[in-house]
């Protein structure tokens, strides 16, 4: 059981560290509406999809190691929201990567259990300090307007 979202988020990166798959799932809600998107890959669904995902990634060896940084925590109800920075090292390999992740908890029963966890590549510096030439919203509104009129 996990009394607060923090509690359950510590134990799916734990479960992540040790590539223990049944304590991985026991931090997912046993819901077909729960899902996961791993960094550049595909929206998967349910208990079923999101389970075989992180066996295959567990499967795949490679010893990973989380330091989470730039924790925004809003909870709001039965539902918590974090948005983090997944600072990964792997073993054997040199320097860190970071990732963007947000994970979406639900209390259930009593419990905080993971609903959503979408991670993605965190920007190099390089284009964090890049200024954008153009607003891509600007130009949407446009296109909007062309279709519109």
């Amino acid at each position: 059981m996990f009394h607060t979202p923090k509690e359950a988020e510590a134990a799916f990166y734990a479960a992540l560290e040790n590539a223990d798959l049944d304590a991985m799932m026991e931090v997912w809600a046993d819901d077909h509406n729960i899902a996961c998107v791993h960094p550049m890959g595909p929206r998967l669904e349910g208990p079923a999809e999101i389970t075989d995902s992180w066996r295959r990634i567990f499967n795949g060896g490679a010893r990973m190691r989380f330091r989470i940084s730039d924790v925004q925590a809003l909870t709001q109800g039965d539902v918590a929201v974090h948005v983090v920075h997944e600072n990964i090292t792997v073993a054997n390999r040199s320097g860190e990567s970071t990732v963007l992740a947000t994970n979406v908890y639900r209390l259930v029963d009593g419990s905080w259990f993971m609903v959503l966890h979408h991670a993605s590549p965190a920007p190099s510096p390089e284009e964090v300090e890049e200024e954008p030439d153009e607003d891509p919203l600007e130009d949407e509104e446009m296109d909007e307007q062309k279709v519109l009129h």
